[in-house]
């Protein structure tokens, strides 16, 4: 196998095995979600295995002396010539170095997206349990513990009722 073939697989490999796939699994929520992310993980670990097994390998030498007792030598020459002469073109990547900076950029945007998002979830679990103490509250508030908890509100009905707004 050429070098830089090897090279691809071992990158594929390694960055298989950094890949938190469990971790990414918990952010999932809805079950399509769940599925879609199941296909990625198993397509994944296709190619890594595919990658692994049919590049990874050298191939097995020739045995020319084997053929030249069976055939000949005249014909297994020229086989043997015709065999050293294809030049296999060696791969070279020109799309990673395209691609990487826009992945490593897009990896930033989504940590960011997920910290605003965890202070998102913050706040929301706040307010849930805001309302349900409110629920449970409200047969019983009184206007001014209300307003108590939300000045806001006292403040724009006292301007209403001050300018003489009643809402018609």
């Amino acid at each position: 196998m050429s070098g830089a073939a090897k090279k691809v697989t071992d990158v594929a490999f390694k960055s298989g095995r950094n890949i938190d796939w469990e971790g990414m699994a918990k952010l999932l929520v809805t079950d399509d979600a769940r599925r879609e992310f199941a296909t990625l993980r198993r397509a994944f670990d296709d190619v890594n295995t595919q990658l692994q097994t049919k590049f990874s390998q050298e191939p097995e030498p020739i045995d020319w002396e084997y053929y030249k007792k069976g055939i000949g030598s005249r014909l297994v020459d020229m086989y043997k010539q015709a065999y050293d002469e294809v030049k296999i073109p060696k791969y070279v990547d020109n799309v990673t170095p395209q691609y990487k900076p826009k992945f490593d950029s897009l990896l930033v945007e989504l940590k960011e997206a997920e910290q605003q998002s965890l202070k998102e979830s913050e706040r929301l679990e706040k307010e849930i349990v805001d309302v349900q103490e409110l629920k449970k509250k409200l047969s019983t508030m009184t206007a001014d513990e209300y307003f108590a908890k939300h000045p806001e509100l006292k403040k724009k009905f006292d301007d209403e009722i001050r300018n003489d707004y009643w809402g018609y």
